[in-house]
């Protein structure tokens, strides 16, 4: 069994998805956490796309909202690294608009979404729905 198996396994033993939320806007972080534990997800955090290799190595989530534009390590280079760690890394781009270019980039490097900020609660939630489905 490969680990995103295993993973997938756990979350659906214990009954809540784990998602890592990665955004350098704290308000933001607490926005998208909120809105998933209230709909029953289990939430990692990050500031930064190296704070996010580290806590998806730690925690294997079983979806990624990863904004783009963050300081430390941007959010297209964080995607290529954890699609290293683990090709099966189901990973969404949480982007302001105007980055359509880095958009296209980020899908054709793994990406299977992206969310447009500001986010309204029922997109966020139904692109987690299609990440993990």
């Amino acid at each position: 069994m490969d680990p995103s198996e295993v993973r997938h396994c756990v979350s659906e033993v214990n009954g809540m998805a784990r998602v890592l939320v990665v955004d350098d806007a704290a308000f933001m972080r607490m926005r998208c956490a909120k809105l998933l534990r209230d709909n029953g997800y289990e939430v990692e955090e990050a500031a930064n796309g190296l704070e996010a290799i580290e806590r998806y190595k730690a925690t294997r989530p079983d979806a990624v909202l990863l904004d783009i534009t963050m300081p430390e390590m941007d959010g297209l280079t964080a995607l290529k690294e954890i699609r290293q760690i683990d090709p099966s890394a189901r990973v969404a781009m949480v982007t302001a608009m105007g980055q359509q270019g880095i958009v296209v980039e980020a899908l054709k490097s793994g990406a299977r979404d992206f969310i447009l900020k500001p986010f309204q609660p029922e997109r966020l939630l139904d692109a987690l729905q299609k990440l993990l489905g």
